[in-house]
């Protein structure tokens, strides 16, 4: 008997482990693999001559207190319930390859844990819950899956053992692939967090409904409003990352003339790799006339001398808080006299909505200072006709601002967005709360109803405003935010 060639890479890991005479069909082979099988001398050879690698000397990571914080008010939440908080899975880019896996919000928040295929499990107690995070061990070399598998650990790198995971992450560890099993055997109210992982829902498919999961999905939602203080800090160094990227795409705006946006996407995502997880959305960097799509991340225009960069992008951290900042930038490093004009328009905005962000406000505050502030500025350029509580009420200046002024921010660039409407954007702030606050003007590249010289002209800025016990901090304020400001602050970078 042998055993097969390589797998797939889009086999599961449940399949490669399960032994030859543990499955009633072949461990799927590779296509076109160059390799008919694995003689039984080699599958031998592969079993032993390991070194032991199991990590003794792990220490819990550095938000575990605060992760154990957040199971403790989900337990209380929902008392006598069962909750499942899956991870996710890999997802397919093309044939066998597949997209970087990232953990769901809800179960990273909870967990501290970034491994596909992982699941939370509160199981009812006495005293409230018993928590359990259920992952996949490490591969195994008794049935090859450590390298015959596509998903094993000479593939992709080795997994922490489960006795790693319960350090790491301060819960006792299960293997994941008996949980299905369990969970179709499961009695009493259960709740899933839905969207993640079809394999863990179709398990409960008879002990949940649609009502009860969005309750919990908004409960986890509500729950990230306010920061704790490890997540502020992880926030401010995703911010701080993020100047860095700034200044690296100041310095090289000419190797961008000479190519195109993607050189400015490129010189900003390698700060994000080399400090941080990733990007934390897609970086908009528009130039030109680009700058007036809300959500250019084609970036594949020209950049052209005289004309503005619209750069919005944001460094995520290696726990997945993201930042979000934009600035808009002449090119060349000065701005014109029109694109000044409408520049400090929407800084006057943004000042005025910043001021707004105080503990105890409402919302939405910011959000009315910055557009009337904008709407005033259109009625003075005669551009829409007043008075300026006519524009307000009946929304006129949204042709040229398009977006709402802001969002709250955090493991999702666009955070809590599950959150029921009377606790975010009726709500009240409270220090811990962190929003973008982020006026545009846009005047559209066909847009006949403003003089020409406005036309293809976009200016949005944006900062991160942590509300604080007597105001707000904006974290991102290492980037300069004044016209006169940016242009020095350009040209010293530029040497």
């Amino acid at each position: 008997m042998t055993v097969a060639d390589e797998l797939n890479p889009a086999e599961s890991i449940a399949a490669a482990a399960a032994g030859p005479e543990e499955t009633e069909e072949p461990i799927k082979q590779r296509k076109n693999g160059l390799y008919p099988g694995v003689s039984d001398e080699l599958a031998e050879s592969m079993k032993s001559g390991w070194a032991d690698t199991e990590l003794h000397d792990l220490q819990p990571i550095p938000q575990a207190a605060e992760t154990a914080a957040r199971r403790a008010a989900l337990s209380a939440r929902f008392p006598g319930e069962r909750l499942v908080i899956p991870a996710g899975n890999l997802k397919t880019r093309s044939n066998d390859t597949e997209y970087p896996f990232r953990a769901s919000v809800e179960y990273a928040y909870l967990t501290g844990n970034q491994t596909e295929d992982g699941v939370l499990v509160l199981e009812p107690a006495t005293d409230g819950h018993k928590a359990t995070i259920y992952l996949l061990p490490r591969s195994d070399r008794e049935n090859g899956e450590f390298w015959l598998s596509g998903h094993g650990e000479l593939w992709v790198g080795r997994r922490h053992s489960l006795t790693e995971s319960e350090t790491l992450y301060g819960i006792p560890a299960s293997d994941v692939r008996e949980l299905a099993d369990k969970l179709r055997e499961a009695t009493g109210p259960v709740r899933v967090v839905r969207g993640y992982d079809a394999g863990i829902e179709a398990a409960l498919t008879d002990k949940v409904t649609a009502e009860r999961d969005e309750e919990l999905r908004v409960f986890l939602s509500e729950a990230r409003l306010v920061k704790d203080e490890f997540e502020i800090g992880e926030l401010q160094k995703a911010v701080d990352s993020t100047v860095r990227g700034f200044e690296d795409v100041v310095k090289v705006l000419d190797k961008a003339e000479a190519t195109s946006e993607r050189y400015i996407e490129g010189t900003f995502f390698l700060r994000a790799r080399v400090e941080g997880n990733d990007v934390g959305y897609g970086s908009i960097c528009a130039a030109g006339a680009h700058a007036c799509t809300l959500h250019w991340v084609r970036n594949d225009g020209p950049v052209r001398s005289g004309d503005l960069l619209l750069l919005d992008a944001g460094v995520e951290t290696h726990t997945l808080y993201t930042a979000d900042v934009t600035r808009t930038l002449p090119v060349n490093g000065r701005f014109s006299e029109i694109q000044k004009k409408i520049y400090d328009a929407v800084y006057d905005a943004q000042e005025a909505g910043i001021a707004a962000v105080q503990p105890g406000g409402k919302y939405r505050d910011f959000h009315d200072a910055a557009q009337r502030v904008l709407a005033e500025k259109l009625v003075e350029w005669g551009l829409v006709e007043g008075p300026v509580e006519r524009v307000l009420e009946l929304g006129l200046q949204r042709r040229w601002t398009l977006h709402g002024t802001g969002h709250m921010l955090g493991m999702d660039v666009h955070d809590c967005a599950a959150a029921r409407t009377e606790t975010y954007v009726e709500g009240t702030l409270e220090p811990g709360m962190v929003l973008t606050v982020e006026p545009g003007l846009y005047f559209q590249a066909d847009d006949l109803t403003v003089p020409e010289e406005y036309r293809g002209i976009g200016v949005r800025i944006e900062d991160d405003i942590l509300v604080t016990e007597d105001g707000n901090r904006n974290l991102s304020d290492g980037l300069p935010r004044r016209s006169e400001e940016i242009e020095a602050w350009m040209a010293s970078l530029k040497g």
